[in-house]
């Protein structure tokens, strides 16, 4: 690919894809078919052209969601339409797995092979593909299969999606997975089997002290009636009357930090923004959740949609900002329906726009769908994507408060955190700071997966033991470790169930919550193939931008290969380079990618005994 227009023209699908996007191109420069001199001799410049740039991962998505793909001619169309040079769209459109810049067939089904996927058999359901389809990759059947990370479908796994490119794009979920049902969803994906209610990834549904997921399972997540008469838009209401001061104070007295795993303090973060005397000040919702293992906030999003965007107006309110994006991820279609849906009758009946609820306060929302990218989890990576760069991470300082997306200061806060904000209004800082502990406050939702009776997102007070979560969700009779965290977690032996489950009590017993992943392995799980998965998974997903990341994940993935079958003595070289690489990794990566990759791994050698 050059940096000049090559010769490849769009298809009418492809042309048809764009300007549905763009609107119809305004000269022969952006590729209008009435061509002539004078209409060659202006194009957007400067500023206007700089500005359409964030439109490309759009673009690159309308591409891929009427085709299939993004062919040569499609994506320099796409690119002479936003002045972007196609070297650096191409940079783009590789840089997202769910992408493919190669001829390949309109259905794609990704049959997830992840951690928990994995521990409940999906290497059978690829057996049985392989046999069925042909190999991963091939594409005999008229359909194209391949291996996925996690799908955030934990409590069904094995999972796998299906996606059908057209004019009319189709998505099905096939979870539990079998050879037989992907088989059908990938020939038919508008006869798939309808999924089943987001509750159903909640076993507490209805239980008394529930908080963020009161509603799941309750409300009827289409219905802004329904969600008003359950107490949807009071904390926005009590909003405008403390004003954005009091609402900062309100949050920072709640003692809540974020959700996401860095624990950083919400009302410190919202406070920066709206002190920046630069304007304009943006909001960006993180639902970009791609960590193994994890899957709440979806479980909001599709159970209890208004509730995020009335935290959202909320957050920006108090930040000073106009404009929210909610980044979301890619594998997620019914969350994305009805987040669409959420957005549309809150703007049709005044709760979005120019003027929410007379407030004379404007905010709007517009959500921005991922493609496939675990980095862009990290919040100045979003912004890269926002912006229709390569989602690779900046380095800090100046941090988000200051410049964010667009240079502009920015709030990033993901879903389970903003959420939080609407008890916190309804109840009062006070109320909320009670439950939990002093320096974790509130509930915490955990993500439980694995080798359990009843999988599920759970919602507990901080301070509750691992054990307490692990009878609610059935432990298995041989339990073998418990990986808190996700891949960038660590793992715990059976005897050290008692650690409390906050910030600080992980932190002391030498693991971490991350986002409340608490994935649960039995004796028949493979350990070291456990750790070779992760291994790979930090190699697939570096963005490949420093050294000591793109290199390191290589590394730490050869060794665990070498090793994966042996113990003692023999393993012993390649256990000491893993401790080598694992610390320049931790010490030298710009983002906490590369700074966690050998978390796992490291305690499942000091911990579990490993190797030995």
């Amino acid at each position: 690919m050059d940096l000049r227009f090559g010769a490849g023209k769009p298809t009418d699908e492809e042309r048809a894809a764009v300007d549905a996007l763009l609107g119809p191109p305004e000269s022969a420069w952006e590729g209008a078919d009435d061509r002539n001199d004078t209409d060659l001799r202006w194009a957007r410049g400067g500023r206007e052209a700089r500005e359409r740039r964030e439109l490309l991962l759009p673009g690159l998505h309308a591409l891929n969601d009427r085709v299939g793909w993004i062919s040569e001619g499609g994506l320099d169309y796409l690119c002479r339409r936003l002045t972007v040079p196609p070297a650096e769209g191409y940079g783009v459109a590789t840089f997202y797995a769910m992408f493919a810049v190669k001829p390949r067939p309109a259905t794609v089904v990704h049959v997830c092979t992840d951690l928990a996927c994995a521990a409940r058999g999906s290497a059978r359901v690829c057996t049985e593909l392989e046999r069925d389809l042909g190999p991963a990759g091939s594409a005999g059947s008229g359909a194209v299969w391949q291996p996925s990370p996690c799908l955030g479908l934990c409590e069904r796994a094995p999972a796998a999606l299906a996606i059908r490119a057209g004019e009319a794009p189709q998505a099905a979920v096939v979870a539990t997975a079998t050879a037989e049902a992907v088989a059908d969803a990938a020939s038919a994906p508008h006869d798939a089997p309808a999924e089943p209610p987001a509750a159903v990834a909640v076993p507490q549904t209805g239980a008394d002290g529930l908080v963020l997921l009161r509603r799941v399972g309750v409300v009827d997540p289409g219905s802004l009636d329904d969600y008003r008469t359950h107490g949807g838009y009071a904390a926005l209401r009590r909003a405008f009357t403390l004003g954005p001061a009091g609402v900062i104070r309100e949050v920072t007295e709640a003692g809540l930090v974020g959700r996401g795993g860095a624990a950083f303090p919400t009302g410190r973060k919202w406070s920066a923004t709206a002190q920046q005397p630069d304007h304009p000040h943006y909001l960006v919702c993180n639902a970009d959740e791609s960590e193994p293992g994890t899957f709440k906030d979806r479980v909001l999003m599709e159970g209890d949609p208004y509730a995020l965007i009335e935290a959202m107006t909320i957050a920006g309110y108090a930040t000073g900002a106009h404009r929210g994006y909610l980044y979301l991820r890619g594998e997620y279609p019914r969350a994305l329906r009805r987040l669409r849906t959420a957005i549309d009758r809150t703007r049709a009946r005044g709760f979005l726009g120019e003027d929410v609820m007379g407030q004379g306060f404007a905010f709007d929302i517009e959500i921005r769908r991922g493609a496939g990218a675990y980095i862009c989890g990290e919040e100045t990576a979003i912004f890269n994507s926002i912006e229709g760069r390569r989602g690779e991470p900046r380095s800090k300082p100046p941090f988000p408060v200051e410049k964010g997306l667009f240079g502009k200061p920015t709030a990033v806060n993901n879903v389970e955190t903003l959420v939080n904000v609407l008890p916190i209004l309804i109840e009062g800082a006070q109320a909320y700071a009670r439950t939990g502990t002093g320096t974790s406050t509130g509930t915490k939702l955990f993500c439980v997966s694995g080798t359990v009776a009843r999988p599920g997102v759970y919602e507990l007070p901080f301070g509750a033991t691992l054990g307490e979560l692990l009878e609610l969700a059935g432990p298995p009779e041989t339990l073998r470790a418990v990986l808190l965290g996700g891949a960038a977690g660590g793992f715990v032996r059976p005897d050290e169930l008692d650690v409390p489950l906050t910030f600080e009590g992980t932190r002391a017993a030498r693991t971490t919550l991350g986002s409340g992943v608490v994935l649960v392995l039995d004796d028949s799980v493979d350990l070291p193939r456990v750790l070779l998965r992760i291994a790979e998974f930090f190699r697939d997903e570096s963005c490949g931008q420093c050294v000591p990341c793109r290199v390191g994940t290589v590394r730490q993935e050869e060794a665990l290969h070498r090793i994966k079958d042996l113990t003692g003595a023999a393993a012993a070289g390649d256990i000491a380079l893993l401790r080598e690489v694992g610390q320049a990794m931790r010490d030298a990566s710009i983002c906490g990618l590369g700074q966690t990759a050998w978390n796992a791994v490291e305690s499942a050698i000091d911990r579990l005994g490993a190797f030995k």
